[in-house]
């Protein structure tokens, strides 16, 4: 497994993304074994970084990844758990209110990153850092990041938050380029925050685009983790691909492996632009 290193800390390249864990935005408890068991496996195969937030599933998800972490065994030090507040949960008491309720779900005494879930502009962000720094200072909280912000409200974040910030959550993948128009990508990559994109794979054509399938068949691999490995190839890029199946997790987790020529990222930055 490759990592990022920085600001003292060492994060994969590849976690493991939650959403749909448990249910989708409200609890669904017939899915709860299906769930247990893609995070049992998960485990098993050793991912580490897990990232969850109190929106999925209204905050099942956080309960089911405490319940299978807790029978892993695995000791809490060796994991790094991520959360999310969500937009109505942005002023300074609800910060608070809603970091204790995931810690209550998830069973831990501290979330290793805390995000912002989506920006709010019926809320200053000052109030929001107010709170996200107090919870750092009092150890429930390592290290604080946000998701789905644009160039300008991650320069501020960054201004606002006492620690270094940590990361910025965006869609991001070889069809997906917002955030590369937006400057996003490039000024992460520049100023040590980690870009972390989700829904890396979860495009129309990916499996039978004829390029992504000739490069899949030169490394013996397939076209997902190909897609995979063009963000891990990416320096202060991780990914957070979830599946429910055991050996497509295992393939996602290789893809941090999988090293790509300079020809090969040339061809695969041009695939899709238009």
């Amino acid at each position: 497994m490759k990592y990022e290193t920085l600001h003292g800390i060492q994060v994969p390249k590849i976690g493991f993304g939650t959403w749909r864990i448990g249910g989708e935005g409200t609890a669904d408890p017939t899915q709860d074994e299906k769930s247990l068991q893609a995070l049992r496996s998960a485990l098993e195969l050793g991912y580490t970084h897990f990232d969850t937030a109190e929106y999925y599933a209204h905050g099942h998800s956080e309960e089911l990844l405490a319940e299978a972490v807790r029978d892993s065994k695995i000791p809490r030090e060796s994991l790094m758990i991520t959360s999310k507040v969500l937009p109505d949960h942005l002023r300074y008491d609800a910060v608070l209110k809603a970091c204790e309720g995931s810690l209550r779900r998830l069973k831990m005494d501290y979330v290793d990153l805390y995000l912002i879930h989506w920006p709010n502009r019926l809320i200053k962000l000052e109030e929001t850092f107010k709170a996200l720094n107090q919870l750092v200072r009092e150890g429930k909280v390592k290290h604080v990041g946000v998701s789905n912000f644009n160039l300008k409200d991650l320069k501020k974040s960054m201004d606002l938050c006492e620690t270094p910030l940590l990361t910025d959550q965006v869609p991001y993948s070889l069809p997906q380029n917002k955030y590369v128009k937006n400057g996003v990508v490039d000024y992460c990559k520049h100023n040590d925050i980690l870009l972390t994109a989700y829904t890396p794979v979860k495009f129309r054509n990916l499996n039978v685009n004829p390029t992504l399938r000739l490069i899949a068949e030169v490394h013996g691999v397939t076209s997902f983790q190909i897609a995979l490995a063009w963000l891990t190839n990416q320096p202060r890029v991780i990914t957070i691909p979830m599946s429910f199946d055991a050996q497509h997790q295992k393939e996602n987790l290789e893809a941090a492996d999988i090293q790509l020529t300079a020809e090969e990222n040339a061809i695969l930055n041009q695939l899709y632009l238009r």
